[in-house]
């Protein structure tokens, strides 16, 4: 292929992109006039029925100034076919709504748009000495030789150094010209414009490897392990593996650096508040640039959004994904095929046959939830007889012992300490008072039945109950604390009912 052969191709290319073919064409200023004013500076997502109708008032005002090449059809319409050309993208926002997005194409077209209307400076000082101060710092950066890289600091070091002696000194402090700050400004406004459209480019390529790693998960060409093996690999790589998400942490990296964040806001304050800036810029300059450090975080934080919400689009996906369901379907569908193939073998080619869209629904009264399971109707094993003189002698006392509580006489007790002269304060106090045969630890749960039969309420505090296990052994129960009723307060309140 020849030199000029192989450069048309390439210019080809080019004009095959998006953003060229969005400037291409006839209804370019009407678009690119719609984007502007619909998405603002920052390409903030909108809502998609808002955004139809945006395009069909904006449309319909430029008809009305009698403009001709106007989008025809409704704004869903017209909305449709950009997000034919990839200039717009549908896709979910943090709450779960649609939104629309502009792609980094249609936001590099406006970034083209936006630097020829504004006025071009021509060959300056201050151009030449950007190129040759940022020359000299990428070597000193990317030198290879120690020497160098020690020489240009050195010589960085002195030029420094002299200038600040020299300013010390009293010297004559040299201001900037008008056409030096024009110029520095435009260079500092053609940088923040291409922000939006590089953190697109990095949600795009999130996008683009979600996309070709389910296509993988789908294909089932290769074992699952082995394909999540290859998605853990390439998200792990994910910033280091491209151009846009070397970019991309290399931004985040240099944001994560509070001081150097907050040195950026410093100077860009004081370029805004020099001398000649009211003449310079306009209000929507001044506006772009003190919403630099806004622009960026937005632009990271839709980044960070995108990247979390393919992880977890992948994580439900091999999650949920069911490999055995997903083989029944495919014998299925090969099934259908083989089945219209022997159709289509007796057949001619115009015959048709009408067949449902979805298969009709069974009619099922009920279907069974249990099935006969025989094991269900195994008899049990015998049980194995054995000597009576040879079973362990257990007398009744130690029965007793064993059993539940002793509710009968727990109530008797619980009468007699309800009418006693010396009441006991609380049911943790007649506990203790009782003998070590009705201090079981089952005998707990006999008082606490007792005590709500006679709806005695409990207290939020608690007790100890001392118990003594029928091997002679104690323990320490703490229980909510239930006092004993008064009984000459009950009294009092029986004899004043009765003289009511």
């Amino acid at each position: 292929m020849s030199e000029i052969t192989g450069e048309l191709a390439r210019v080809k290319g080019a004009f095959g992109q998006p953003t060229l073919t969005l400037l291409h064409q006839r209804q370019a200023p009407v678009v690119i006039t719609i984007f502007r004013t619909a998405f603002g500076r920052n390409n903030n997502p909108i809502p998609t029925a808002r955004l139809h109708t945006q395009v069909e008032e904006h449309v319909a005002q430029m008809r009305l100034a009698g403009e001709q090449d106007v989008p025809s059809g409704t704004g869903r319409d017209i909305c449709q076919r950009w997000m034919r050309g990839q200039w717009l993208v549908r896709s979910l926002d943090e709450g779960g709504h649609e939104v629309y997005v502009l792609t980094s194409h249609a936001q590099q077209a406006l970034e083209l748009v936006k630097n020829l209307a504004r006025d071009r400076a021509t060959l300056s000082e201050h151009r030449v000495a950007t190129i040759l101060g940022t020359v000299r710092r990428f070597n000193s950066e990317a030198n290879p030789d120690r020497t160098a890289r020690v020489t240009i600091l050195n010589e960085e070091i002195a030029r420094l150094r002299a200038e600040r002696d020299r300013l010390v000194d009293g010297g004559v402090l040299e201001g900037a010209t008008e056409d030096y700050m024009l110029e520095g400004f435009t260079e500092l406004l053609s940088l923040i414009s291409a922000l939006p459209s590089d953190f697109a480019r990095v949600e795009e390529r999130f996008t683009t490897i979600r996309a070709e790693i389910l296509a993988a998960f789908r294909a089932e060409d290769r074992p699952a392990g082995e394909v999540i093996d290859d998605y853990l690999a390439r998200a792990d790589a994910l910033m280091t593996a491209t151009h846009e998400g070397r970019a991309f942490e290399g931004a985040f990296a240099l944001l994560r650096d509070d001081a150097m964040v907050a040195q950026l806001r410093e100077d860009l304050t004081d370029l805004l508040e020099h001398p000649l800036s009211d003449r310079i810029l306009s209000d929507a300059d001044r506006a772009e640039l003190r919403g630099t450090v806004r622009v960026v975080r937005d632009g990271l934080d839709r980044v960070l959004a995108q990247r979390s919400r393919v992880t977890a689009t992948l994580k439900e996906y091999i999650v949920s994904h069911d490999a055995a369901r997903d083989r029944e379907l495919e014998q299925t569908l090969r099934q259908v095929e083989a089945e219209l193939m022997t159709w289509m073998a007796t057949t001619g080619p115009r015959a048709t046959h009408d067949i449902p869209l979805l298969p009709a629904r069974t009619s099922i009264d009920h279907l069974r939830e249990r099935f006969y399971d025989p094991a269900d109707h195994v008899l049990p094993e015998r049980l194995t007889v054995v000597d009576a003189d040879l079973a362990p002698t257990v007398s009744l006392a130690e029965l007793v012992s064993q059993g539940g509580p002793k509710l009968t006489t727990l109530r008797e007790r619980l009468d007699a300490a309800s009418s006693s002269l010396l009441p006991y304060a609380s049911l943790g106090a007649l506990f203790d008072d009782l003998e070590p045969s009705l201090r079981r630890p089952v005998e707990i749960f006999g008082l606490l039945h007792l005590a709500a039969d006679r709806e005695w309420l409990a207290e939020d505090e608690t007790e100890s109950y001392a118990t003594v296990r029928p091997d002679g052994t104690t323990r320490l129960f703490a229980v909510p604390r239930t006092p004993l009723p008064d009984p000459d307060l009950d009294e009092t309140r029986h004899d004043r009912e009765t003289r009511a």
